[in-house]
């Protein structure tokens, strides 16, 4: 069951979907705060992509522990732009309204620039989004500096954040030292995208 379900998920992404490397797909999304957000509007700036599920146990995990809120700030902090993507779709059993995607980001603490939702999955679908957390990070070019996990811990123990390597913060300290990112594709973990 869970091999056909993976199957199913590959089967409604791209065949080519964002690559590290190559130019970050564009996308305009709304912005639960009000008004759309177009990723080229922060062309100069490097951007952090994280598709985030408030139902996820996976997330949760990040949230419930504080990690993701402190990455967020670090590196918000450090000039990048954070961008929280919620790719699932209307009608979903899951699916946050503006206003309740909102409310749970400011109840967690969150600290991204700016939370989008992405209802048709049409960004998710272009950059290969599989999981929440799927992290990305578009460097000041426009160019995908990485795709994949948070860290290399995958469980929903929040105890793992301490002992994890997480990759995010440790490509951005890479990129924003004007270096290459060491290691720019690691494997996602957490739950599907509900396309």
């Amino acid at each position: 069951m869970t091999r056909l379900l993976a199957l199913l998920l590959f089967a409604v992404l791209p065949a080519h979907a964002a690559t590290v490397g190559a130019p970050a797909p564009d996308f305009a999304l709304e912005n639960v705060a009000s008004g759309t957000v177009q990723l080229t509007q922060y062309r100069g700036k490097t951007v952090v992509l994280e598709w985030v599920n408030p139902e996820c146990p996976y997330v949760r995990k990040h949230y419930g522990s504080a990690n993701m809120q402190r990455l967020q700030k670090d590196a918000t902090a450090r000039g990048v732009v954070w961008l929280a993507i919620n790719s699932t779709r209307a009608g979903h059993a899951e699916y946050k309204a503006p206003a309740e995607m909102a409310g749970w980001m400011k109840q967690m603490n969150a600290a991204a620039t700016a939370t989008l939702l992405d209802p048709k999955g049409e960004a998710g679908k272009a950059y290969g989004a599989r999981t929440t957390p799927h992290m990305y990070i578009v460097d000041p070019k426009g160019v995908l500096a990485y795709a994949g996990g948070i860290d290399d811990k995958r469980s929903t123990d929040p105890e793992d954040v301490k002992t994890a390597k997480n990759y995010v913060r440790a490509a951005l300290d890479e990129l924003l030292a004007g270096k290459a990112v060491s290691q720019a594709s690691t494997q996602p973990y957490g739950c599907s995208v509900k396309y």
